[in-house]
């Protein structure tokens, strides 16, 4: 019998759905490509590293290019030898997920394009390539990242070429370029935050153990935001404050399954019967980028979490409650 997603999350629990946690993996990972190229190449020209090259600066685009292809070939060798090594392979095939999870893998999955494309037009600004060529090629990043996992996943007979994947991830791609065509900035920023879920404790193996397993794979606990900059929509001279959003939200609740949720547990346990809804949210939120500091280190953090939706007061929709209200939500 062919293996599922689910199958193969249950055999391989350390490894198992790894690519889903982007705001936590590919985060750090850019981030220190981002340290890692600017500071050996601060060493190789008279620009302070703080500073965006005019125009091609060698040795800053040859270290993005070398450690970008380093972190690209590392990354995926080590995730063939630590995931896909342990499963049988087969012919290049692909595979239909879309239905799995109410579709909060593919928010992962959007959001983890659009972070990659987003870091990855700053750096080759940073290195002196145009705003075009920044745009396109650094926007891309994120795709072309993701697209060596689903190759292997093809590759793979317990998985297979996700053409659900592929879209999302390119969706993401785009999502960033596109607003900076048309605005030079992200005036609608994906987010996403986190809380722990009651589901995991019934099928940890597939949900997770511990606070640290349960983030990457329960994703009843996952909530995905689309957070938009009021001000950027308004005349310069509005009294509205630069820093303030508005997030829309959406979720998940009562999977502890992919596609359905099963009667009993890997223990032969009866397990309870929870209802699987959609969950849409409305709340404020803050873009941390448009706050005002001279700091250039503060400002560089900001624009590194800011992917992450900060807690506020949220009201909720969906079909079991109807209308809930958070007083903290995140």
């Amino acid at each position: 019998m062919r293996k599922t997603k689910k199958d193969a999350a249950t055999v391989l629990n350390a490894v198992a759905y790894s690519y889903f946690y982007p705001m936590f993996k590919y985060l750090l990972i850019f981030l220190f490509l981002a340290c890692f190229t600017q500071s050996v190449c601060a060493q190789k020209t008279h620009l302070d590293w703080k500073t965006y090259s005019d125009t091609i600066n060698k040795p800053r685009a040859w270290g993005l290019g070398g450690g970008s292809a380093a972190l690209w070939v590392g990354s995926v060798v080590g995730l063939n030898e630590l995931w896909y090594a342990h499963v049988p392979r087969s012919k290049l095939h692909t595979f239909d997920d879309s239905r799995e999870w109410m579709q909060m893998d593919k928010a992962g999955h959007f959001l983890t394009s659009y972070a990659i494309g987003y870091y990855y037009i700053d750096l080759m600004r940073w290195a002196g390539f145009n705003r075009k060529t920044s745009i396109w090629a650094g926007g891309f990043m994120g795709s072309f990242y993701l697209a060596g996992i689903e190759i292997l996943d093809g590759f793979s007979a317990g998985w297979g070429f996700s053409l659900s994947d592929f879209t999302v991830n390119t969706a993401g791609s785009f999502a960033v370029i596109i607003q900076e065509l048309a605005w030079n900035e992200q005036r609608i920023t994906p987010k996403i935050s986190y809380h722990p879920s009651r589901y995991a404790q019934y099928r940890p193996n597939l949900l997770g153990n511990s606070f640290g397993t349960q983030l990457m794979k329960d994703y009843n606990g996952q909530t995905y935001w689309f957070s938009a900059n009021i001000h950027s929509f308004l005349n310069d001279g509005s009294k509205f404050p630069r820093w303030l959003n508005v997030a829309v939200g959406f979720g998940a609740d009562g999977m502890i399954g992919g596609l359905t949720n099963p009667s009993f547990n890997d223990d032969g346990e009866e397990l309870p019967n929870f209802i699987r809804h959609r969950q849409f949210y409305l709340s404020l939120d803050v873009d941390l980028t448009k706050i005002r500091t001279n700091k250039k280190w503060l400002r560089t953090i900001f624009k590194a979490v800011n992917i992450i939706k900060l807690p506020f007061p949220t009201v909720e929709f969906n079909s079991i409650q109807k209308v809930k209200f958070h007083a903290v939500y995140f």
